[in-house]
């Protein structure tokens, strides 16, 4: 077996990938729920709170990913993005926009100067079905447009199938065409059925070289969960300690209050640990969230909540 860290490099025969991804420790079912229960009952006090809000609006990727989409409904996200809440400048921006591939350049414009990135789903997103060749036509076109970041979709077919070479040739290739872009590879954990798949998965994506493991593409249910983001955050946490590559956690989907917000902020850091805990390597997806969010710290600042007709609609 190569060394893990330059695994994407090595010529890693099918029989090897799956006999390694095959004898990672099984997951605890059991005890996962119950530690992902427990870490999410954990009481906030008033100053830590506000200070978790502004870090979870900071990890937040302000999502719009629907067939209804048009440039006007991105420039207004944007401009959300970059200034949340336009009554109060303190608000921090948001880490990224995602939008789809054909729209990226409307967002890169949008966005100019404002520090805000563009993250754009890819490859057939989000069944991820579709040769090869369509994905990375996809990916290069987003980049071309000025993405920073891809949100790049697995084939779950493949991957249930046992076709795990399938799956990581293609990681790999599409991280090749991104060079120095962030890539995210999005599990679509609800497909996945077990947590020992979900183990194996993003251990298969971080040997592919992936920058980031992302739950779910909001599409599917169930999306993030916090047993699932648990396990999740448990390889990325054993991953560091074997190689020495620190890689990303996204949950993504199903995350709309504060509440839900701060439960991961609590799982990330007693999991990962504290160096998980910045946008560079952690991020919410989400189109809900940062309005309860915003309303939430309206409360803490100023004793009257905002309202969720005070601030605009995503």
């Amino acid at each position: 077996m190569p060394d893990l860290s330059t695994f994407a490099e090595a010529a890693v025969s099918p029989a090897e990938l799956r006999g390694f991804l095959r004898g990672l420790p099984a997951v605890d079912q059991v005890g996962a729920e119950e530690r992902a229960a427990r870490l999410a009952t954990r009481s906030i006090k008033t100053s830590a709170k506000a200070f978790a809000i502004d870090l979870a609006v900071s990890m937040v990727d302000l999502t719009t990913l629907e067939g209804a989409d048009t440039p006007g409904k991105v420039r207004a996200l944007c401009a959300k993005a970059a200034h949340p809440d336009p009554a109060d400048v303190s608000v921090p921006k948001v880490a990224a926009v995602c939008v789809y591939s054909d729209l990226v350049g409307e967002a890169v414009r949008a966005l100019d100067g404002t520090g805000v990135g563009v993250a754009s789903v890819a490859t057939a997103f989000p069944s991820g079905r579709a040769p090869l060749e369509a994905k990375l036509a996809d990916t290069r076109r987003a980049i071309d447009d000025g993405a920073s970041e891809i949100d790049m979709v697995i084939d779950r077919g493949a991957f249930l199938a046992g076709d795990y070479q399938k799956v990581f040739e293609e990681i790999v290739a599409v991280k090749a065409e991104c060079g120095d872009v962030h890539l995210k590879v999005i599990l679509e954990t609800g497909e996945l059925v077990t947590y020992d798949n979900v183990r194996r998965a993003s251990w298969l994506a971080m040997l592919a070289g992936a920058d980031f493991i992302k739950t779910s593409t909001g599409k599917v249910s169930p999306a993030a969960t916090l047993p699932v983001t648990l396990v999740m955050l448990e390889a990325v946490r054993d991953f560091r300690a074997r190689t020495g590559r620190q890689v990303g956690v996204k949950p993504a989907g199903g995350i709309r209050t504060t509440k839900d917000a701060i439960k991961y902020l609590v799982l990330v850091n007693e999991t990962a640990g504290p160096d998980w805990l910045t946008p560079e390597w952690f991020r919410l997806g989400a189109s809900s969230l940062l309005n309860d969010l915003l309303m939430q710290r309206r409360k803490l600042t100023t004793g009257v909540y905002g309202g969720p007709d005070y601030f605009t609609l995503d």
